[in-house]
């Protein structure tokens, strides 16, 4: 698999493709509605990224970007399969990834400078920063939208959201520095993760940081998964801050019969594969109580 995340035009997203798939995504656009996609590598880094634009009997034109704006670059490539072979080397991080290419610049120019945030602004917006950052589940674009709104108060808004933009990228990258240092192990975001994926290809709709709260996630999760799901299981974004800030994590699940037998029994099978992925878990088999992990070392790696 290709350590990448490609999101289309469509606003279809897909994570750790393989080569061959995203070919496929490549070979697709050129439609309506369908003509670009953007590859970024895992975790993001922002300003890295290389894109195709494509209208169906048209070349294709690709563009990558190490940064600033003055590394924007572009070039023109006839067949898809270049374009492919392209992506692929720069995913895999080649050296020469892009040898014989002709590259132009895109003409992007730089921004405007950002004004420093009042010290005491920051003090109080850093922190938030971190701590979605520690739950692991946003994007650099998530984030900052989420840092411009935080202190709104009366309608002033204290931080542009460039001003954001910015100390949400410093803090990303010293996360991702961070996570460099356990890159090679197992960590309990992982099991879940892994959990997660085995309950959903079997039948129980699994989703991680799924809504805001028990309550959206009841409402919402039966159309979050296939039709004949025979089950599910999600937790929130509050439990991912509280599983984050040491306090464990609470999962809510069910049967799309409402029958206590099934709940049970899909809690069973929860439980099961939780196990199994070398979490610990609480659950006295009752369907009125969450399942509880507990123990947690909550290492979640961004992906953005």
């Amino acid at each position: 698999m290709l350590s990448v995340k490609v999101e289309t035009e469509n606003q279809q997203t897909h994570t750790r493709v393989s080569a061959e798939k995203l070919g496929g995504l490549v070979d697709r656009i050129g439609g309506r509605g369908d003509n670009f996609l953007v590859v970024q590598r895992i975790p993001d880094i922002p300003g890295t990224f290389i894109q195709v634009w494509h209208e169906t009997g048209g070349d294709y034109e690709v563009e990558h970007r190490t940064g600033t704006a003055t590394s924007h670059v572009r070039t023109v490539v006839g067949d898809p399969e270049r374009v492919v072979a392209l992506m692929t080397r720069w995913a895999r991080e080649e050296p020469g990834w892009d040898a014989g290419t002709a590259w132009e610049s895109a003409g992007i120019p730089e921004p405007e400078p950002v004004p420093e945030l009042a010290e005491e602004v920051r003090k109080r917006l850093e922190p938030r920063v971190r701590e979605l950052l520690r739950g692991g589940y946003g994007t650099v674009r998530t984030l900052t939208e989420t840092a411009e709104g935080y202190l709104v108060k009366d309608g002033v808004r204290p931080v542009s959201r460039a001003q954001a933009g910015k100390l949400v990228e410093r803090l990303w990258l010293e996360r991702v520095e961070e996570q460099r240092g356990w890159a090679d192990e197992v960590t309990d975001p992982d099991r879940l993760e892994r959990a997660f994926a085995r309950l959903d290809r079997g039948g129980i709709t699994a989703r991680e940081d799924f809504t805001c709260c028990r309550s959206c996630g009841m409402s919402e999760i039966g159309a979050a998964g296939r039709e004949d799901a025979r089950g599910f299981v999600f937790f929130h974004g509050q439990g991912t801050e509280s599983a984050a800030a040491g306090h464990g994590l609470a999962l809510y699940y069910g049967g799309f019969d409402d029958s206590a037998e099934t709940t049970a029994a899909v809690g069973r099978e929860v439980v099961a594969a939780l196990g199994e992925a070398g979490l610990t878990v609480m659950w006295d088999g009752s369907p009125d109580k969450a399942i509880e992990l507990t123990d947690l070392d909550w290492r979640k790696r961004l992906v953005g």
